[in-house]
């Protein structure tokens, strides 16, 4: 079975001191509430990095990822951050291909392989994100461009890779704009990106593979969300930087 995984990501925001109370009240709150197969991520700025991982410590089912990272190594790239740097203050997974990253910093699909090439290579987790704009879903057009976005950027991975690879589907037109998608439209989209999978890789890595939600994904909606058979679990905007709205988005399993 897929594992069950609520990644928060927290994007351009929190100060120092906020990232510090924040983490520590989700991994204290986690310990005593959130069921021990569930598996909590804190997906921060990269300059709380260090810090929020240091609070997790030793915790079994709360990890800490970053929020994108570059295609090279090292060298002359001022402003990025390579996935060995990640690697080495021991992050554990990498959020690549967000639709704001996909629209204001316009990431390709090819360059999204890449990221995902290097992020393995340096044995971290990519969450890859994909997903369709409101023009898009109002064509009808939502499976044809997820299919581009998975084809493209995730199916030259052999099977072995391929199982390491978390997939969060987001319908941008219900991201940061109150719009939720409909626990049928979610289950629509999660099933079909499932059977994409089975058709390269087959049952086994199908049924394996995590797909998660990332649409207004709340307290008061989760619970429906998560009972849908091919939703695995959320990628949480919003709600994640509330602890105890985090908390309970968790515990709706």
């Amino acid at each position: 079975m897929a594992k069950k995984i609520v990644a928060g990501n927290w994007k351009m925001n929190t100060l120092k001191e906020d990232a510090q109370k924040l983490a520590s009240e989700v991994v204290n709150m986690t310990k005593d509430e959130v069921p021990s197969d569930v598996t909590l991520i804190m997906c921060t700025p990269f300059i709380h990095l260090s810090q929020v991982k240091s609070l997790v410590g030793s915790s079994s089912n709360v990890f800490v990822g970053a929020q994108n990272c570059y295609t090279k190594t090292s060298g002359a790239y001022t402003g990025e951050t390579a996935a060995p740097m990640l690697k080495s203050y021991g992050i554990d997974y990498v959020i690549l291909g967000h639709s704001e990253r996909r629209e204001y910093f316009k990431e390709s699909n090819q360059e999204l392989a890449e990221k995902v090439d290097i992020v393995l290579a340096n044995d971290m987790l990519p969450i890859f994100c994909c997903g369709e704009v409101l023009d898009e879903r109002e064509a009808n057009k939502q499976e044809e461009i997820v299919g581009s976005q998975l084809e493209e950027s995730l199916f030259h991975l052999s099977a072995e890779d391929f199982s390491k690879v978390v997939i969060a589907y987001e319908p941008v037109w219900a991201i940061g704009t109150g719009k939720t998608a409909s626990s049928e439209q979610a289950q629509e989209m999660h099933a079909f990106i499932r059977g994409l999978v089975e058709k390269k890789y087959g049952t086994e890595v199908a049924a394996e593979t995590s797909i998660l939600y990332g649409g207004s994904c709340k307290p008061s909606n989760a619970e429906e969300l998560f009972a849908c058979p091919d939703v695995d679990g959320g990628l949480i905007g919003g709600a994640s930087l509330k602890s105890r709205d985090f908390i309970d988005i968790a515990k709706s399993y």
